[in-house]
């Protein structure tokens, strides 16, 4: 079955999907997005990515182009019009199409809304987590509102391609302190040698990862430590565990940094269970 994408009102077959050339997410990156992980059919973590939706479009001064419960509705038709059993959803809304000009056009136009969706091999997902994934450290060379989840992601695609490079899976980003941000497209965690679970604070102007949230609130529902502050390279490569998370890698174990095991260069306990109880919730809650 050839695949449909949604934009602006019509559902359409994937490969005649088109947006307008001066569209301001094509011209300017002028755009946000979301990313919602598909487990049975059902959105997980819908109300979070919904809220950091209403976040960044607020950040950036773009307005609904129309109502969470519709945009929800149409996210979930594409979902179903693709078939899609395990994998993935994703928006993008555009501050619109105008003449190309840096600021913001007025009045406002109309702004562009893209759904796409597609299937991922669950089975795949989880030999990886089972073998685990290595990662490597690149300089963090991306602008400073790293919060906004906007398309803007030139920076993320070189680490990322850094990463496939040297047989990895993953680009740790190091800030000027040598400390560890996040992941190119995941937030970063280490189990540290009190057992404590450390990941980056969100005042560090990191994105605010909805897996990321709900790993926080589950982990301390069962007593685990959860310190919200920065670590370093060196404390990765010599913690514990290490783990990364995102819709689109719920939980995943790191055995690796730079070539350097972590732990015995297995996936640990502590991430193999944190993975196990996401998984479980993430099912019981999907929409």
């Amino acid at each position: 079955m050839s695949r449909v994408a949604y934009v602006n009102g019509r559902y359409l077959p994937h490969g005649e999907a088109m947006v307008h050339i001066e569209d301001r997410g094509f011209q300017f990156a002028d755009a946000v997005y979301e990313v919602w992980a598909v487990l049975d059919g059902r959105l997980t973590d819908a109300e979070g990515h919904l809220a950091r939706l209403e976040r960044s479009l607020s950040e950036l001064r773009i307005g609904w182009p129309r109502s969470r419960a519709a945009l929800l509705t149409v996210v979930r038709e594409t979902v179903r019009r693709n078939r899609i059993r395990d994998g993935l959803a994703y928006l993008q809304v555009t501050r619109g199409v105008a003449r190309r000009d840096h600021p913001f056009p007025s009045p406002a136009p109309q702004p562009t809304v893209v759904v796409t969706a597609k299937a991922l091999d669950l089975g795949a997902m989880e030999a990886k987590a089972d073998k685990g994934v290595t990662v490597i450290s690149q300089p963090d060379q991306r602008w400073g509102r790293c919060d906004i989840k906007t398309v803007s992601l030139l920076p993320n695609v070189l680490a990322k391609q850094a990463a496939r490079e040297a047989g990895a899976y993953e680009a740790w980003l190091i800030d000027q302190d040598g400390l560890v941000t996040e992941g190119a497209s995941t937030n970063a965690w280490i189990v540290d040698a009190n057992g404590a679970l450390r990941t980056r604070d969100t005042g560090a102007n990191i994105l605010r990862g909805i897996t990321r949230a709900t790993l926080i609130e589950l982990a301390r529902e069962i007593q685990i430590r959860v310190d919200e502050r920065p670590f370093s390279l060196e404390e990765a490569k010599t913690a514990r565990e290490a783990f990364l998370t995102a819709a689109s890698a719920f939980v995943t174990p790191i055995t690796a940094i730079d070539g350097v095991l972590v732990g015995d260069g297995r996936p640990g306990p502590v991430t193999r269970r944190l993975r196990a109880l996401y998984l479980d919730h993430a099912r019981r809650n999907a929409w």
